[in-house]
C-alpha cells in the first residue's frame, strides 16, 4: 500500500507570490504539537519512540547516545533524547570493550546536544553549490577545470561540477591527506587527484566535495565555512550549527591505530574525519556539528521549497533541481537508510558517525536520527535501525 500525499493546504499561512522560482516564499516556522496535529498516528510514533530508545540499553548498545526529531509540515511530533552523549574513557582493544568512566560523570544525551555530522555536512555543501547556480556564479554542467585551471588532473579529464555533485567523476573514495606532512603537500595532493574509473559511473566519494569546495571558494572568494554561515545557518536561525570546535558535542571515537588513522585519543568536539581533521576541521565532505532541531528546521525548510518563516536560501525550482533523479548531493529512494518512506522521492544521507536524516517531499514529513554509534570505537555500520525508524515514519502517516 502506498504512502498518501499530504493534502498541503493543511499548511495556512503559505503564501508564494511572484514567477516561478524568483519570487518569495513565507513558510510557518516548526512549532512542536501532538501527533494528530501533525497528521500522524500516535500509537506508530509511540512504537518509534519505543524501538529508538531501546538502542542505547545494554552492555553493548547500537549508541551510547542518541536524539531523535521527526515531525510533518510544520509540526514536531516527536523530540526524544537517550543514552549517553559521553559515557565512555577509551576503548580497551584486548578486551574488545569500551572502558566506562565512572558513572557519575557520565554526560546524558538531551535534545539540544550537538553531535558531529560526519557526511551529512555534504548536504549543506551542496546547497552552497545550488546557491551558486541559482545566482549564475557557477553552471550545473561547467567544468570544474574552469575554475580550477590549476588542478591539472580534473582539468585533464574534463570532470563537470554535475558529476562532484551526483558522485558520478570516477573518483576514488577518499585520498589520504591526514598522511600529508602541511597544507601544501594536500593542496598537492587534491590537484594531483585524477579518476579511478570511467567518469558517468556512480562512485560515492568525499573527494567530489572536497573539489567542490576549492570550487566554491574559489568563485566566490569565501571560505565555505562563512559561505554555510551567512547563506544557510544564520538565516535560517540555526544557532547550533557550525564547524567545530564544538566542546558540548557527544564524544566519538577514541581514535588510535590500527582501527584509525590517525592517533588522537578520545574525541569530543572535535571532527572524528581524519582528513577533514587535517584541514582544520572545515571541509566540504566533513566537519559540520548540529542538533536534532536545527536539523529538523533544515529538512522544513527545504520540504517548504526553500523557506522557513521570512527567510529564503533557495528558490522552490533549484530546491526541486536538488531533489530531482539523481539528486545533487541527496541520495534519493534508498530503502536501506530510509525504510518504507523511501519510493517516491525520499532524499536524505547519513553520516559515518551514526547520523542521518530523511525528508520526503510526498508525505512532507521528515525524521531527523542523531547518534554516536562510534563511541568508543567505530564497527561496521548497521543501519537496520535507521531504517526502521523510516518504516514506523510511513506507518505513521499511512495510520493517521
Amino acid at each position: 500500500m502506498g504512502v498518501p500525499p499530504l493534502d498541503r493546504s493543511r499548511e495556512r499561512g503559505v503564501t508564494y507570490t511572484g514567477r516561478k522560482g524568483g519570487g518569495q516564499l513565507s513558510a510557518p516556522r516548526l512549532r512542536i504539537d501532538s501527533p494528530e496535529r501533525a497528521g500522524l498516528d500516535p500509537g506508530e510514533l509511540k512504537h518509534l519512540v519505543r524501538e529508538v530508545r531501546a538502542l542505547t540499553g545494554g552492555a553493548d548498545p547500537w549508541a551510547a547516545g542518541l536524539v531523535l526529531v521527526a515531525g510533518r509540515g510544520p509540526v514536531i511530533a516527536v523530540e526524544e533524547a537517550a543514552g549517553w552523549a559521553v559515557r565512555y574513557a577509551s576503548y580497551d582493544q584486548e578486551a574488545e570493550t569500551g572502558v566506562e568512566l565512572p558513572p557519575g560523570t557520565w554526560v546524558p544525551a538531551t535534545v539540544d546536544t550537538p553531535f558531529d555530522l560526519a557526511s551529512l555536512t555534504k548536504l549543506f555543501t551542496a546547497v552552497a553549490a545550488v546557491q551558486q547556480l541559482e545566482r549564475g556564479t557557477l553552471g550545473i554542467d561547467a567544468r570544474v577545470g574552469a575554475y580550477l585551471p590549476d588542478f591539472r588532473a580534473v582539468v585533464e579529464h574534463g570532470l563537470t561540477v554535475r558529476q562532484l555533485l551526483t558522485h558520478t567523476s570516477g573518483l576514488r573514495p577518499e585520498v589520504a591527506l591526514y598522511s600529508c606532512p602541511d597544507d601544501r603537500a594536500r593542496l598537492a595532493m587534491l590537484r594531483a587527484e585524477a579518476p579511478e574509473s570511467e567518469p558517468g559511473e556512480y562512485v560515492y566519494s568525499d573527494v567530489n566535495l572536497l573539489l567542490l569546495q576549492h570550487v566554491l571558494e574559489r568563485v566566490t572568494g569565501r571560505t565555505l565555512d562563512v559561505l554555510v554561515r551567512d547563506g544557510i545557518t544564520r538565516p535560517l536561525g540555526m544557532t547550533a550549527t557550525g564547524f567545530g570546535p564544538c566542546p558540548g558535542a557527544a564524544a566519538t571515537e577514541d581514535q588510535r591505530w590500527p582501527w584509525a588513522k590517525a592517533d588522537r585519543g578520545m574525541l569530543r568536539g572535535v571532527v572524528h574525519d581524519e582528513n577533514a581533521w587535517a584541514l582544520g576541521g572545515v571541509a566540504g565532505h566533513a566537519g559540520l556539528f548540529s542538533t536534532g532541531r536545527d536539523l529538523a528546521v533544515f529538512c522544513r525548510t527545504l520540504l517548504a521549497g526553500g523557506s522557513y518563516g521570512p527567510a529564503r536560501i533557495l528558490g522552490p525550482d533549484f530546491v526541486e533541481l536538488m531533489l530531482t533523479p539523481p539528486g545533487l548531493g541527496f541520495a534519493l529512494d534508498q530503502a536501506w537508510f530510509m525504510g518504507d518512506l523511501a519510493g517516491r522521492g525520499a532524499a536524505g544521507h547519513t553520516g559515518f558517525t551514526g547520523t542521518s536524516l530523511v525528508l520526503d517531499p510526498a508525505t512532507d514529513t521528515f525524521v531527523v536520527l542523531l547518534a554516536n554509534t562510534v563511541h568508543p570505537r567505530r564497527r561496521p555500520a548497521d543501519n537496520g535501525p535507521r531504517a526502521a525508524a523510516g518504516t514506523w515514519m510511513a506507518r505513521a502517516v499511512r495510520g493517521a
